[in-house]
């Protein structure tokens, strides 16, 4: 049995089983991670061992040892939105590499828990990768209570966006702190940093493409006097890509910034992109309140 066709019987059984899976796997405890492919763009699935720590999930990039990191991490590197399927539950979460010393005392708490991933760091001179699968629900009193309509699926989604643009502005100020403390550019938090954003960017980038294509169409069809205001929407939507390509660039020049033009420049990008949402939220949200979410089966002809 090759490697692809055994880890579909593995999936099958853990989709079937309410995430119990039997023979090698009796006893342990799996995920089924689905990555977007970094170079095909396509969903990948495969079924990993994992550690629970302080409310999220730690993955290691093992390959059983190998020289070479597996797919699914390269995947993550790219695409760091990722979906978790966990016993009978399901649901997106952003895949963050941990570094330096985080990601020595995680691996070490992960081994704690499952000795067997001491043996194989023993076994290859790379460093396995330690993944923190960050999971997606809102704080406590954010959002709706309960998704029921396209207007609440739209607010979930923007108040994310917000979550991972304060995940961004809170963790360039921690490595500031530290990169001011020692006098020089440290490890620890750049990747972290780029994750967050590059989470925010492609969850907006997705969220636009979404409301061009199906939204604004459905909406402009039993609202037509709305043209002229959604259309506005769209010219904000090419503004807003562009300002996504700037916040990027920014990000990626972290460990050498000023951090006085960093902050400046991070609070405008970042004033700027919540004005949009809070623009949509005021002239979309209103209009797609008794619009079902999930959408329900057309009517019959």
């Amino acid at each position: 049995m090759t490697e692809t066709s055994f880890n579909q019987s593995v999936i099958d059984e853990f989709r079937a089983n309410q995430g119990k899976v039997g023979g090698y796997f009796e006893g342990s405890e799996l995920l089924l991670l689905t990555t977007t492919g970094a170079r095909s763009g396509k969903p990948h699935t495969v079924p990993l061992g994992f550690v629970r720590h302080e409310g999220d999930l730690l993955i290691v990039g093992s390959n059983m040892g190998a020289p070479a990191h597996p797919a699914w991490y390269h995947n993550v590197l790219a695409h760091p939105m990722v979906q978790v399927e966990v016993g009978a539950e399901e649901y997106q979460a952003v895949a963050v590499p941990a570094e330096g010393a985080r990601r020595d005392r995680l691996f070490a708490q992960v081994v704690a828990v499952e000795p067997g991933y001491g043996d194989y760091q023993r076994g290859t001179t790379r460093v396995l990768p330690v993944v923190v699968l960050e999971r997606n629900d809102p704080a406590p009193g954010e959002g709706p209570a309960e998704v029921r309509t396209l207007a609440d699926k739209i607010l979930e989604v923007h108040v994310w966006l917000r979550g991972q643009l304060r995940h961004v502005a809170a963790e360039t100020e921690a490595y500031f702190a530290r990169r001011d403390a020692s006098q020089a550019a440290l490890p620890g938090l750049g990747l972290q940093i780029r994750q967050h954003c590059l989470a925010f960017c492609q969850a907006l980038e997705f969220h636009h493409t979404g409301e061009d294509t199906h939204v604004f169409p459905g909406v402009e069809a039993y609202h037509p006097h709305l043209k002229d205001a959604l259309d506005r929407l769209r010219a904000e939507h090419r503004s807003v890509a562009r300002l996504q390509q700037s916040l990027a660039g920014l990000i990626a020049d972290v460990g050498s910034a000023d951090p006085e033009v960093f902050r400046t420049e991070l609070a405008r990008m970042s004033m700027e992109l919540t004005a949009h949402l809070d623009h949509e939220e005021e002239t979309l949200l209103p209009l797609l309140a008794e619009v079902p979410f999930p959408p329900g089966p057309p009517p019959a002809a």
